[in-house]
């Protein structure tokens, strides 16, 4: 039975396992929005609202307390400066999960890990543009092209020949026929 064991093990060791939620709490802090399996998810909220928490009080012991979990220092300026005054008036759950179904390769079930407040962002973030297809030349164009083409393929001047390469000498063998000699460990006495 598993009684009073708390969290998953994910199938890591204790240190691999915090050092996937500090990469991943980094990752959720810089872009606000994770895609990773579900028990990484619900593993990972309660870290990341801690660390809100810690961000919402804003003394030293806080910020130090929140570097332990995010390492870059530009990214705890972002926890302090951006990300806790937006959620100065909710005591709690400024996380949601929403799951995306089985993973295509191995049925893993995914989720979305994100802030709940995120419309301040959306807004300062320029939309990205499509990438449009490039739109063909007319044909007319291209006929207009080809025949002033032709006279300068006419003299160009022909290129010359590559050399072939040289074939190298037939390598030469300096061990004896036979098996290699292999010596053995000496057994001590």
């Amino acid at each position: 039975m598993r009684h009073g064991f708390k969290g998953r093990k994910l199938g890591r060791t204790s240190s691999h396992r915090e050092a996937l939620f500090r990469n991943q709490l980094q990752s959720l802090v810089e872009k606000e929005k994770i895609i990773t399996t579900l028990p990484k998810a619900k593993e990972l909220r309660p870290i990341a609202e801690r660390v809100i928490t810690r961000g919402k009080h804003g003394t030293i012991h806080d910020r130090r307390w929140v570097l332990r979990w995010v390492l870059k220092r530009e990214l705890v300026k972002k926890v302090f400066d951006d990300i806790a005054p937006r959620f100065e008036e909710r005591p709690g759950g400024y996380l949601r999960i929403v799951k995306l179904g089985p993973r295509q390769g191995d049925g893993a079930e995914m989720a979305v890990l994100e802030l709940v407040e995120r419309e301040a962002v959306a807004e300062a973030e320029p939309p990205k543009e499509t990438k449009k297809a490039k739109e063909p030349k007319p044909k007319k164009e291209a006929k207009a092209a080809a025949p002033k083409a032709a006279p300068a393929k006419a003299e160009a001047k022909p290129k010359p020949k590559r050399e072939t390469k040289k074939e190298a000498p037939p390598k030469v063998h300096t061990q004896k026929e036979g098996r290699a000699q292999v010596s053995s460990p000496k057994k001590s006495v």
